[in-house]
């Protein structure tokens, strides 16, 4: 085996290795090794967001300003012992009627990914086999907006979806918005759900269109943050917890306390999109602030 190549065993399985010192964040310095650490580190609460959903990978082998690739069928010397499952995809670009899809069970899976440069993982709103168990709430702010006023649209949605009974669970997205990921009843399909998201976010910005809008179009978000609704659509993924983001920096997923998301908001505190390290600690000092999203929720209103 090259020098730049070795096994390493995870749990029992044999993973293997390659190009550690190779730098996938230039501009900070931080290398494939950082990677595979941070994703190592974060796995505890990282893998139960993981497990039974279809892994779709964004992979760049050769750092994040050079050119990368969105990646959902089971890549070129996939080990046997990573779990795989074959699912339909209805529309898919390369006219394929299914992909064998990686489902990130366990941490060899999640070290072997890093391994291959994929920097983010996304995930869909449903578990293998079953009906949606998310509602996903995206907020996306157009410029001047940014992280402080999605916060503040954060709580109104909170306060909205509380009155339905369907509480709600802030991340940072790693890079200029956030989102709210919201347990519910895995039994209604997703067109239910995006139809229920989409009359929310359209209540919301009827209720405030100068700061919110509900369309997708680009021209009118500029200074407003688009509440995307159709996160919830059945192709949709959304950035898993815990993922690292493609930037400037080694950002992350980050999950918040309500108190942060209102402290960001009223501007007692700094906004801000956190680091590897910092999401690391404060992992080891809150545990999964998004572990709620893990236990069933209530259905959503027909």
């Amino acid at each position: 085996m090259p020098r730049d190549r070795f096994l390493v065993e995870i749990e029992g399985r044999e993973v293997e290795l390659s190009n550690l010192d190779k730098v996938m964040y230039p501009a900070a310095g931080f290398t494939k090794a950082e990677v595979i650490d941070y994703y190592t580190r974060i796995a505890p609460v990282m893998l139960p967001h993981l497990r039974g959903r279809a892994a779709t990978r964004i992979r760049y082998p050769n750092g994040v300003d050079e050119a990368h690739f969105f990646e959902k069928n089971k890549p070129g010397g996939t080990p046997s012992w990573v779990r795989l499952e074959t699912l339909p995809v209805p529309g898919s670009t390369k006219s394929r009627e299914t992909i064998d899809f990686v489902v990130v069970d366990e941490l060899a899976t999640l070290v072997w990914l890093a391994n291959l440069a994929a920097i983010e993982l996304h995930t869909p709103q449903w578990r293998i086999g079953a009906d949606p168990d998310l509602l996903v709430v995206d907020l996306d702010p157009g410029a001047p907006a940014a992280l402080k006023e999605c916060c503040a649209v954060a709580v109104l949605m909170r306060d909205r979806l509380a009155a339905d009974g369907i509480s709600a669970y802030p991340k940072t997205s790693g890079k200029k918005g956030m989102q709210l990921c919201c347990p519910i009843s895995g039994t209604q399909s997703s067109e239910i759900v995006s139809a229920y998201a989409k009359k929310v976010a359209e209540e919301l910005a009827a209720m405030v269109p100068g700061s919110i809008t509900a369309r997708m179009a680009r021209q009118l978000r500029p200074g407003k943050v688009f509440i995307d609704w159709s996160q919830n659509a059945a192709a949709k993924t959304t950035v898993t917890p815990y993922s690292l983001r493609a930037g400037v920096k080694p950002t992350a997923s980050t999950p918040l306390t309500w108190d942060e998301v209102i402290s960001m908001a009223t501007g007692e505190a700094e906004s801000w999109q956190c680091g590897a390290a910092e999401t690391l600690a404060r992992a080891e000092e809150h545990g999964d602030l998004l572990a709620g999203v893990l236990e069933p929720g209530p259905p959503v209103p027909a």
